[in-house]
């Protein structure tokens, strides 16, 4: 397998997409952030000192969406034409799964939008409730499913 991203010399390029097909693509990623019993409780009561925490993640998620390009250096900028940002609450962890759903018409996946959105919406989870709960872990981040372009539809087992 060759690495697209990188040129015979071994030197870092940004892959040059201008003659691909313009093809419907979508990508899905999720993580989860745990936390403590009480933090998930005042998550979802609504009453954080910071104001809505989920409505706050869902937006920084999508935003760290549309931003994707200037956080990974070799990332394409995309016209994106939906973003989602699913927080679900799961009092067994405790904690929430994320899940981050990105669409474009491109010549280029998006997978890394959402990837980056689901991580920086687990971030502002984080720093909305990080003065309840210093010991909350973010895990699992990964692509569960793209669709569209070339190398065809993944779905993760």
């Amino acid at each position: 397998m060759s690495l697209t991203h990188i040129d015979e010399t071994g030197a870092a390029r940004m892959v040059d997409v201008g003659a691909k097909p313009t093809t419907a693509r979508e990508a899905s990623a999720a993580c989860r952030i745990i936390m403590q019993p009480a933090t998930l409780a005042l998550i979802l009561s609504g009453t954080a000192k910071k104001g809505d925490v989920l409505a706050t993640a869902r937006i920084a998620g999508i935003m760290a969406a549309k931003r994707t390009a200037e956080l990974i250096p070799l990332c394409h900028p995309l016209a994106l034409s939906a973003v989602t940002i699913d927080l679900t609450p799961d009092p067994a962890l405790p904690g929430l799964h994320i899940t981050a759903i990105v669409r474009t018409n491109g010549p280029t996946g998006v997978e890394m939008e959402a990837l980056t959105a689901a991580s920086v919406a687990a971030l502002t989870l984080y720093d909305m409730v990080k003065a309840a709960d210093r010991a909350m872990r973010i895990d699992d981040l990964r692509v569960t499913h793209k669709s569209g372009g070339k190398s065809g539809d993944f779905t993760a087992p």
